[in-house]
């Protein structure tokens, strides 16, 4: 608990109530200042190059200046996570709730592709931080014209982000994989398939198969990944859409 302000440590750190000095000069170094420093570390170079010492040395600083700030990595890496989100945009006006939760759900896949190491940030806990607050705050308005209740509400947007954040995990996982060995998806994979796909040991599999749904020349190309993403959306909203007719 930061006695200052009365809110946990984290949520101060976050909101930049920690280290905003009572009196006298204003400091030089700011945790906005580091958190912009690191999030341009990862998107050039990846999280795994994000370091004190690293982003110390962009900014021209010594790295026991930054833990003034910012007192370990972890709280570097919580900073950098809420800093890239960025605002979210608004909602089409006068859209339903479905339209709303669809452009929602693109929105938070475009800052992912913007920031691709945003999926390998752990995540150990609730939304605190002003951006993804203001996310969370966002996709519960699309919802504001529904019957349900506030904790339907709340559920419906926590299985959303469930289901986009293992999307986007899963597609940078393949991304991945594609560079290290672009030849596992290409068509010897549907090849490969048939040749060790026993029908009577897998005989729903041996259907797709057969139906040539992986005999693509590449199996990791970007529409195909985006109808890919649409596809399951529409099926989660389906299943909102059906939780919603029920309850009215």
């Amino acid at each position: 608990m930061t006695e200052e302000t009365g809110l946990p440590d984290s949520v101060a750190l976050l909101w930049g109530l920690r280290d905003t000095p009572r009196r006298g000069r204003k400091p030089s170094l700011t945790s906005a200042d580091i958190t912009r420093a690191a999030v341009g570390v990862a998107d050039a170079e990846g999280l795994a190059a994000v370091s004190m010492a690293h982003v110390a040395q962009q900014l021209g600083r010594s790295t026991m200046a930054l833990y003034r700030h910012v007192r370990s990595k972890d709280e570097l890496l919580a900073l950098m996570f809420d800093a890239a989100m960025e605002e979210p945009p608004e909602l089409p006006a006068g859209c339903d709730w479905r339209t709303g939760l669809t452009a929602w759900s693109h929105g938070v896949v475009a800052v992912h592709r913007r920031h691709p190491w945003l999926s390998r940030v752990p995540i150990s806990g609730p939304p605190v931080g002003p951006r993804n607050l203001a996310w969370f705050d966002r996709a519960l308005g699309a919802l504001a014209g529904t019957p349900l209740t506030e904790e339907e509400k709340v559920r419906v947007v926590l299985g959303l982000l469930t289901f986009i954040n293992g999307e986007v995990r899963l597609a940078g996982d393949l991304a991945a994989g594609y560079e290290d060995n672009p030849e596992a998806f290409s068509r010897a994979y549907s090849t490969a398939l048939r040749r060790v796909v026993d029908p009577r040991r897998l005989p729903w599999l041996s259907r797709v198969v057969e139906a040539g749904v992986f005999d693509l020349d590449d199996l990791r190309a970007e529409e195909d990944a985006d109808a890919d993403f649409t596809f399951g959306l529409d099926v989660f909203l389906d299943g909102v859409a059906a939780h919603v007719a029920r309850r009215g």
